[in-house]
């Protein structure tokens, strides 16, 4: 029965069911799986803060000693698998995958790194979902060095999981008695970390395929460029 009303969506389920185990389980895969982009990390993070000083419903209470070095394990080490799958051949699996959100997230993380640069969009990319799942195996594919992926996934990734799951500590220590208000919060926090991907696909739908035609372009003028020497040769 726990098994059939585990819901892979809730924050709460992986926590009452793996504890802290849970936090590195779901960032790892998060970060380092293409198949973990629906995962709520955010929301993980928070929720995991929240109960290191509270206890919820189900009876869950999490130590914040064992919390962020699962939370930092998961997201380091998750984000170095996904780019070691991109090096070693993830572009036909991004193809292959018909999934709208997921592609949406290889667009924009390409935008990312082309408008930021490696090293700083590597580290914007840890706080907007999807994009935080594509971009580890897009950098392997782009051939980003080695050296500079882990120093720049090493700083994103302590920055944001220790953050997110500090704000949630925060917060739990600054409210008495916050266990009443467990389940509004979580939901908020779950909305919350939504909006960053509202906000990416509202975007796309008013670009509409705009950043797809700047390469369209550099192919067409490529191709013309190519039949307007060939006769040249041929004359010469």
């Amino acid at each position: 029965m726990h098994v059939l009303a585990f819901n892979p969506l809730s924050a709460d389920g992986y926590l009452s069911s793996l504890g802290a185990f849970g936090v590195f389980l779901v960032l790892f895969a998060e970060t380092g799986l293409l198949i973990g982009f629906f995962l709520p990390g955010d929301s993980l993070l928070f929720t995991a803060g929240l109960l290191c000083t509270t206890t919820s419903e189900s009876g869950v209470h999490l130590n914040l000693a064992a919390v962020l070095p699962a939370a930092v394990a998961g997201a380091l080490l998750g984000a170095q698998v996904g780019y070691w799958i991109g090096r070693r051949g993830g572009r036909p699996w991004l193809e292959r995958s018909d999934n709208r959100h997921l592609q949406h997230g290889v667009l924009r993380a390409e935008e990312i790194l082309t408008r930021y640069g490696q090293g700083k969009a590597i580290v914007l990319a840890r706080f907007i979902p999807v994009v935080r799942t594509v971009l580890n195996p897009l950098a392997g594919i782009l051939e980003v060095p080695g050296r500079t992926f882990l120093l720049w996934q090493a700083v994103g990734g302590v920055i944001w999981s220790v953050g997110v799951t500090m704000a949630g500590y925060a917060l739990g220590s600054s409210i008495p008695s916050i266990d009443k208000y467990l389940l509004p919060i979580i939901a908020l926090i779950v909305v919350i970390s939504l909006i960053p991907l509202g906000l990416e696909l509202l975007r796309s739908r008013r670009h509409g395929g705009d950043a797809e035609r700047p390469a369209d372009r550099r192919r067409e003028n490529h191709t013309r460029e190519r039949r307007e020497t060939q006769p040249t040769s041929e004359n010469s």
